[in-house]
């Protein structure tokens, strides 16, 4: 089966049982933590192994829900088939499982859920970063990510990784991974409509510089893309973060069970089923008005389709072979012509 179930958000992880693979490998440990103050900690795999081959830098950029399991390989192998520390705060050590069982060729797992943001501070989290040869971030709340992470040596320790090891996210754990994002703030998430309605209210949440990822300066970063209708979130997003000076930041919105995967160089392919895509929103200015209280009106924001035969360079936000493309426009809080895929 091409792609793993595997539920980033609430619901938790939706994996069959399959068998132990062979080599050598440790019992999982997923179901039995133990921790320290603000986290909890799980172990997959044998820590004792030397990592099989060579690490090297690079994004993994998910949208949630299903697995691509070639992109995830893709990290894995550029982790050196070694050790990957998961990243979370919510839910068990399940993705620990699934990077063993469904991805493969990884030495270990370990998984640290944080409840508190003095974890973030802990010597025993940062030394086995410090030894990791990927981390991952994943789904959930990712303004529990911003209030226990954010300004801490955790977050610093990620930037400084990210120099020579694989990175990747996916859902929440994508939301944060640009140098922009939507922190999510509140009970739920703000949808497109009331993003629209007042782009610059309470309820645009935006976090700048959380983190600070190769080629990411001008990224902001949406997940679960179109099948929750999240364009004209976005948009409103740009518009708030473009009003505050933020010039030439764009977005980029990722599809579900699509990923993108990008290179130590900031070139760029997508890895996703067919009828998935990675989304390049590029407004022409600043919005024609973004008040507070008061309806969006932006005009020429370009968007971009990046399908399986596309390159996207990040140093220069230029798509080769779209898959789609043209411009969309928002008019008292309604957004228009925004470009279909082609069937």
């Amino acid at each position: 089966m091409r792609y793993v179930k595997a539920c980033l958000g609430a619901l938790g992880l939706l994996v069959a049982p399959l068998p132990v693979l062979a080599q050598g490998l440790a019992q999982n440990k997923a179901d039995t933590p133990d921790g320290g103050p603000g986290y909890a900690h799980y172990m997959a795999g044998d820590r004792a192994m030397p990592t099989p081959g060579r690490r090297a830098p690079g994004l993994l950029l998910s949208g949630g829900g299903d697995w691509d399991v070639d992109a995830f390989r893709w990290f894995v192998a550029r982790a050196g088939h070694g050790h990957i520390v998961v990243l979370r705060a919510s839910q068990k050590g399940e993705l620990g499982e699934a990077f063993m069982k469904e991805i493969g060729g990884v030495a270990s797992v370990e998984t640290f859920v944080f409840s508190e943001r003095r974890a973030a501070y802990d010597p025993r989290i940062l030394a086995t970063l410090e030894r990791a040869d990927g981390v991952f971030i994943a789904g959930g709340d990712q303004s529990r990510y911003v209030r226990f992470w954010q300004a801490t040596p955790l977050s610093r320790l990620i930037d400084r990784l990210a120099r020579d090891r694989p990175i990747g996210g996916t859902s929440a754990g994508l939301a944060i991974m640009g140098w922009w994002g939507y922190g999510a703030f509140g009970d739920d998430g703000i949808t497109s409509p009331e993003a629209l309605d007042n782009p610059t209210g309470p309820g645009v949440t935006v976090v700048d510089r959380f983190l600070h990822l190769p080629r990411m300066r001008r990224i902001f970063t949406d997940s679960h893309f179109m099948i929750r209708a999240r364009m004209g979130r976005l948009i409103a997003f740009l518009a708030n973060v473009r009003a505050k000076g933020a010039k030439d930041v764009v977005g980029l919105g990722m599809d579900e069970r699509a990923s993108l995967v990008v290179d130590a160089a900031g070139h760029s392919r997508l890895m996703a089923p067919a009828g998935t895509y990675g989304w390049l929103v590029q407004p022409t200015g600043r919005a024609q008005k973004a008040v507070l209280g008061e309806k969006l009106d932006y005009a020429g924001v370009k968007i971009t389709g990046i399908g399986p035969d596309s390159r996207f360079d990040l140093n220069t936000l230029q798509v080769s072979h779209p898959a789609f493309s043209g411009v969309a426009r928002v008019r008292a809080g309604v957004l228009t012509g925004v470009p279909a895929p082609l069937p």
